[in-house]
Order: C-alpha cells, then sequence, then structure tokens
C-alpha cells in the first residue's frame, strides 16, 4: 500500500474540474486530477457556450483557440409545438447589460482537449477509482482502489457517481433526479447544412416513453420523429442522425436554494460543478456554471494559500 501527499486533489476530470486545475496551474498551484476512466471523457456531441462561460474560458486562456473553430450565433428563436406557433426571435448582436452576448454552440471533444492540453504532463491521473475518504488530523485520505492512498489538505469532489464523504453525503443525495431522461445525437454536414447561425428551440408539454427505449438508439429515433412536432427541416436531422452519436442520459437537478443553503464544503473538502448544481439542458447554464466554479474556486484555493497567518 502506497502513501502519496498530494496538496490538492481534485475528483472527476470534467469541466469544472479541469477549469479548476487549469485555473490553479496559471496561478502556479499544483493539483492532481483523478479521473476513474481509462481516458478522457468526451461523451455527448456538443454543448452550448453562453456569455458567461466565455468569459471563463477567457480567464484560463483557451477561449481565443475554441472561438476560431466555432461560428458565432447572433440569433436566437423560441416556439411553442402547442398549440403551434411561429418562433419568436431576438437578435444576440445587441449589447446586453452586462456588455455583448457571446453564443457559440462547441463540441465537446474540442473543448476537452483544449483543457486537457493546457495542463501540465502528470496533472490527470487516469484509471483512478475513489474507493473510500478518511480524516487523519488536518489531513484527508483518499483511498483509491489500486490501493494507492493519497494525502491531501484540500480535496475537490466534482463527480456525483463518487461522493462518499460522511459529512456532505446527506445533503448531496437530496433532491437529485428529475425524472426525466434527455436524448441527444449528432449529425455531421460535412457540406452546407442550409441552416443560419441560429439557436432553436422548441417548447411542448412533455411525452412518457418507455424505460427500455434508453436501450436501444434505433427506438429512440423513431419516437422523436414519431412524436415530436417541429418543422420538416428539423425532423430532417433528427433522420441524418447516425444510431451510434444517440445517447439518453437521465437528468438531475437540484433547486437553487438547496443550492444556497446546502451544506458544500466541510474542512478541506468541498463540492463544485454537477456535484454541486446539476441542472436540466433546458436552463442552458449547466456547463456554463461549472467553468466559472473552476475559475472562482481556484482563485479562492489561490488566496488562501498564500494567506499570510495573522499575530
Amino acid at each position: 500500500m502506497t502513501e502519496v501527499v498530494e496538496d490538492i486533489v481534485i475528483v472527476g476530470a470534467g469541466i469544472a474540474g479541469l477549469t479548476t486545475s487549469l485555473g490553479l496551474h496559471r496561478l502556479g498551484i499544483r493539483s492532481l486530477v483523478l479521473e476513474s476512466s481509462e481516458s478522457l471523457k468526451v461523451s455527448g456531441s456538443a454543448i452550448l457556450l453562453w456569455t458567461n462561460a466565455w468569459k471563463a474560458l477567457d480567464a484560463v486562456g483557451i477561449a481565443d483557440s475554441l472561438r476560431q473553430q466555432h461560428q458565432l450565433i447572433d440569433r436566437i428563436a423560441v416556439a411553442f409545438t402547442i398549440p403551434r406557433e411561429a418562433p419568436s426571435e431576438k437578435s444576440l448582436k445587441t449589447k446586453g447589460k452586462h456588455g455583448d452576448h457571446e453564443v457559440r454552440c462547441v463540441k465537446r471533444k474540442l473543448l476537452f482537449e483544449a483543457l486537457e492540453t493546457k495542463l501540465p504532463s502528470g496533472t490527470i491521473r487516469y484509471s483512478s477509482k475513489v474507493v473510500s475518504i478518511e480524516e487523519s488530523g488536518c489531513f484527508k485520505l483518499v483511498h483509491l482502489a489500486d490501493g494507492t492512498i493519497l494525502k491531501t489538505k484540500v480535496k475537490i469532489e466534482l463527480t456525483p457517481c463518487v461522493f462518499k464523504y460522511r459529512k456532505l453525503n446527506s445533503w448531496w443525495q437530496n433532491g437529485l433526479a428529475s425524472g426525466r431522461s434527455g436524448m441527444r445525437g449528432y449529425a455531421d454536414y460535412k457540406g452546407n447544412h442550409g441552416f443560419e447561425p441560429k439557436f432553436l428551440a422548441f417548447f411542448g408539454k412533455g411525452i412518457r416513453c418507455d424505460g427500455e427505449l434508453e436501450d436501444n438508439p434505433a427506438k429512440m429515433k423513431q419516437f422523436v420523429l414519431s412524436n415530436v412536432h417541429v418543422p420538416d427541416q428539423l425532423k430532417a436531422v433528427v433522420q441524418d442522425t447516425p444510431i451510434d452519436s444517440i445517447v439518453a442520459t437521465p437528468l438531475r437537478y437540484r433547486q437553487p436554494w438547496e443550492v444556497l443553503r446546502g451544506n458544500i464544503s466541510k474542512g478541506g473538502v468541498c463540492v463544485a460543478g454537477d456535484a454541486l448544481h446539476p441542472m436540466t439542458p433546458d436552463i442552458d447554464q449547466g456547463g456554463c456554471s461549472a467553468w466559472e466554479d473552476g475559475v472562482v474556486l481556484a482563485r479562492c484555493i489561490a488566496e488562501a494559500l498564500t494567506e499570510k497567518p495573522s499575530g
């Protein structure tokens, strides 16, 4: 059994985890990111990034490279499918309350690769599953499945499925399941797809379906084509979506007031990202907020580590 001392351990190489680690690196502070998978998880097709997310990406130095690869969205259109009505459009070119709008749909794979390549070699430790955590004075002992014990003063939990720290567990378990699942897919058009740089959102009453559909992408695709009331041009996109890119995942959600009054930290352990504020995709802020978490958390940790003791 090997014991290794690490100043800061981050569990989960997701958006918040990698952003926190990169933010710390830019401030001259080393961290170790534990990821249970064998490689970087880039599941999902794309993610919509709003202005607040781009400001966070600017702060960690990867925004410009991503801007060059993704088109700016200049309009947003919202419509209700029942009753049917024409989409209500709003320009995103006008200056908002806090400055210019910036909205782009970004490939998840490129996002994660941009974060990973900016981190020093060895920052992310793959195939590292956390099995338990215990206290040892002012330290936390993080036990891994391979027998390694990491002794750390600061531990950041970002992955809901491995959240085991007993002092925060009761709050974390409260109110996660939304009772809904999200179906996602990605159609790659090599040529001109004919769509404008516009974000389209269609809202309806919701449709119940058999839970077994989630394990059958072909049936999921047919279910969407048969039950979703959107213009034919958009149905054609669903039709063009390859079966192997279609996935369904359960959606999690925590009420905002639960986040405000919840016990999100204890000693040197804290939660962030999806472990703190899981959101359903219709809010369009899950990933954006996770980027903000990473930037703010990195700054707070840096301030705490450099603070001179009083007296």
